[in-house]
């Protein structure tokens, strides 16, 4: 690893912000200034000599295992700026660690714990002009896990690349959630992949998806495959009910990614003094609820302020009184330095990045 030339560390330190409008940020791709990579080789057997380029275009051989077979992880965590300027990740360990679960499943080695946060603390330090301004949005940060070993066989690949990269994005995706149940299209099927971040789990239903998004709605709320009655998760975000003093989600079996952002709100509901379950929900519970609400990464806490089953439309509480609302303000503070961490939730990194 070598230091940033002279000339790179200059620019570096004066550069305090990207010329970026940062109120009008949504979530979408902002190129930045460079990102991780690091080689797993047939030769070396383990990860090693992870370093920082450019960001830019990849290369890699038609036969590789991600672009044939689709052997591949992701996962997605942000970096918050506090009001003292310094930088927060939030919960990187536990993204490190769900990697290390979804490489086992796609017979796939994987980073270390100590190497994925250092490859992310290395790419937040060298995008550090790209994290936007206190409360005005994040830097949002996506590993890639991926075959890149030439592989024309149905097989494993023989060497794989970790890559790091990162966006700046919005203050979570503005508005509410219309969803409506799918019961056509399965997201996850027992046996499959539906509990990890495997990079085949999500095109197979933008087709359902982009047939509801033109009828309106924000979003799909997926059933299980087993009996068509329970709800599961939507597209890319779990799913909470509120009645009375009990929140429910869906218990992860195997079919319903187990977020990070879900986990979390769970122990700061608990900390409220709710009773949090996680459990099989029939879609007939849904009817009833006081108020529902999905968390993730992008969205953070969002409220459903409908749900559409066989053309009934049930509506939910929205507002500045929702628990959606509290739930949202509580984390935020924690991610931003806000809040006092009691959890030991949030990791400070600075210095300056090496390439």
């Amino acid at each position: 690893m070598t230091s940033l030339s002279k000339q790179e560390q200059v620019e570096w330190e004066k550069a305090e912000y990207a010329n970026v409008n940062w109120d009008e940020l949504g979530f979408a791709l902002t190129k930045t200034d460079y990102m991780y990579v690091m080689k797993f080789t047939e030769e070396e057997q383990m990860f090693c000599n992870g370093t920082l380029i450019r960001f830019g275009n990849i290369q890699m051989c038609p036969s590789s295992g991600i672009l044939n077979y689709g052997q591949g992880l992701f996962e997605g965590l942000k970096a918050y700026r506090k009001e003292d300027e310094g930088i927060l990740l939030f919960r990187p360990e536990e993204n490190a660690l769900r990697m290390k679960v979804g490489a086992d499943r796609m017979c796939m080695p994987s980073p270390t714990v100590d190497q994925f946060i250092d490859a992310v603390k290395k790419t937040v330090l060298a995008n550090k002009r790209w994290v936007p301004p206190h409360g005005r949005g994040s830097l949002y940060i996506r590993p890639l896990l991926m075959g890149t070993g030439r592989n024309l066989e149905v097989k494993p690949s023989s060497e794989y690349t970790f890559l790091v990269y990162a966006s700046p994005v919005g203050n979570g995706l503005k508005g509410v959630l219309n969803l409506m149940v799918e019961d056509n299209v399965h997201r996850a099927t027992p046996g499959g992949t539906g509990g990890i971040k495997a990079v085949t789990n999500y095109s197979p239903i933008y087709k359902p998806l982009t047939e509801a998004k033109a009828k309106g709605f924000s979003d799909l709320l997926y059933l299980d495959a087993l009996t068509g009655s329970n709800i599961e998760e939507c597209s890319g975000c779990n799913i909470f009910i509120l009645k009375g003093n009990v929140i429910s989600t869906p218990a992860t079996h195997g079919t319903i990614l187990p977020g990070i952002t879900r986990k979390s709100i769970m122990e700061i509901a608990s900390g409220f003094g709710y009773q949090v379950e996680e459990r099989a929900i029939p879609i007939k519970e849904v009817f009833d609820a006081e108020e529902v609400f999905c968390t993730g990464t992008a969205m953070i806490v969002k409220s459903v302020a409908s749900i559409t089953y066989q053309g009934k439309r049930i509506e939910y509480k929205l507002g500045a009184e929702t628990l959606a609302q509290k739930l949202h303000a509580t984390l935020t503070g924690i991610q931003t330095g806000v809040i006092e961490d009691k959890l030991g939730w949030t990791m400070v990194i600075d210095g300056p990045p090496f390439l």
